[in-house]
This record gives C-alpha cells, sequence and structure tokens, in this order.
C-alpha cells in the first residue's frame, strides 16, 4: 500500500482522546471472533503496511505484533471500519490460538465469569462456509482450466458428463444410505455436493441463489 493511501486510512479513523481505536479480529474462514485490542495510528499504520496485526498495549505504552513470541500470528487479509469509524475490524487468518490463556479466541468466558471450555484448536468450518470455499474454487478451475484438474475434466466433457456424473452420485447416497454405513454416506454425500455445485457452476446459479430460495421456504 502507497504511503498516500496509508494516510488515507489513518485519517478516515476517528481515534479516541488517547489516539487509539478498538480493533477486533474475525476469522475470515469460520467467522469467528477471536479478540480485541486496541491500536494508535502507528499500529494502522504497520498492520496495512506488514499484513499482520500490530497493536497498542495499554498496560506496556508500546506496540506489539501478534504472534511475535508465541509463533501466533494474525494474518491480515482485509480491514473494515465501522459505520462511526471509531472501531476496526481485521479479517484474518491465524496461525495456531488468538488467546493467551491458550484457547482458539479470546471469547471463552460465560456473562458471569465462568470458563465456557478450553478449545485450543480452529473449529471445523461450518458447511455453508465450506461449499462457499468449494464453489469459488470451482469458479477459478472453470475461467483457468489448469491442467489435470478433474474439475477441468468435467467442463471439457460439458453438461452431459456433468448431469451423469450427478446421477451417478445421487446413487450412490442412496445406496450408502441402504447399507447403513455412516463412513460411507459421508463420503458419497460429498461426492455429491461437489458435483452439485459443479452443475450449478456450469449453468450459472449462484449458493446465494440457492439460499434465497430455501429461505423463501421456511415455515
Amino acid at each position: 500500500m502507497e504511503q498516500s493511501d496509508l494516510e488515507k486510512v489513518v485519517s478516515a479513523v476517528k481515534w479516541n482522546s488517547d489516539g487509539l481505536v478498538p480493533a477486533i479480529a474475525q476469522d475470515v474462514e469460520t467467522g469467528e471472533v477471536l479478540m480485541l485490542a486496541y491500536m494508535n495510528e502507528e499500529a494502522l499504520v504497520r498492520t496495512l503496511r506488514d499484513k499482520l496485526a500490530c497493536y497498542y498495549s495499554r498496560s506496556r505504552q508500546s506496540l506489539w505484533v501478534k504472534g511475535e513470541t508465541s509463533g501466533h500470528y494474525q494474518h491480515v487479509l482485509d480491514i473494515k471500519l465501522d459505520c462511526d469509524r471509531d472501531a476496526v475490524l481485521l479479517l484474518i487468518r491465524q496461525d495456531g490460538a488468538a488467546c493467551h490463556e491458550g484457547d482458539y479466541s479470546c471469547f471463552h468466558y460465560g456473562p458471569t465469569g465462568e470458563k465456557t471450555g478450553t478449545n485450543p484448536e480452529k473449529p471445523a468450518l461450518p458447511l455453508g462456509r465450506t461449499l462457499e470455499f468449494l464453489a469459488e474454487l470451482i469458479q477459478k478451475r472453470r475461467h483457468e482450466l489448469p491442467e489435470g484438474s478433474y474439475t477441468t475434466y468435467l467442463f471439457t466433457k460439458g453438461i452431459d458428463k456433468i448431469l451423469k456424473k450427478v446421477g451417478e452420485e445421487c446413487a450412490e447416497v442412496i445406496i450408502a444410505a441402504k447399507n447403513n454405513s455412516g463412513d460411507e454416506l459421508r463420503y458419497e454425500t460429498a461426492d455429491l455436493l461437489y458435483h452439485l455445485l459443479v452443475l450449478l457452476a456450469e449453468r450459472g446459479v449462484t449458493l446465494d441463489e440457492i439460499s434465497a430460495e430455501l429461505e423463501k421456504r421456511k415455515k
């Protein structure tokens, strides 16, 4: 980011009387809020420049890069301001645990202060997020058609081949269910969902459209 662009971002923020702004770190994949800290102008500039979250410690009155001692860095993909421009949202990919207590998120206490459990590992992605990422990858394959990719093979063969695979996977899901095999059903369902995403991409239907249609059906 150019110096002029850095200055524009810094000037857009409404800093508090101490020259600070609260900064919220959110996992870009899971959507989980990981921590809250503060930034001064220098911390924000360093974050924008290095793409690693840098904060200002009010107790030590100094800058600190998240992960500089633990190795649990926060890789910043995007930064947003709230509507009042007095809070910063960092969309990040987290290395290891975000909390100094060893939990993936700092928000692991209930409203009365009781610890709700220890979870040092990143939680599995919700199915919806996994499908979104997979749909994005399939679209990328559709436009780039990299050699050796099975997805490229399907798009190259065209709609009839894709429909044939969807039909086959539907039958295999039914067989897995009849066999009462959880492992087999999980595997075949994943295959079916993948091929359905390929079909949707081929016909130009987005997951947002599917989501909107399902939303209409709530009763």
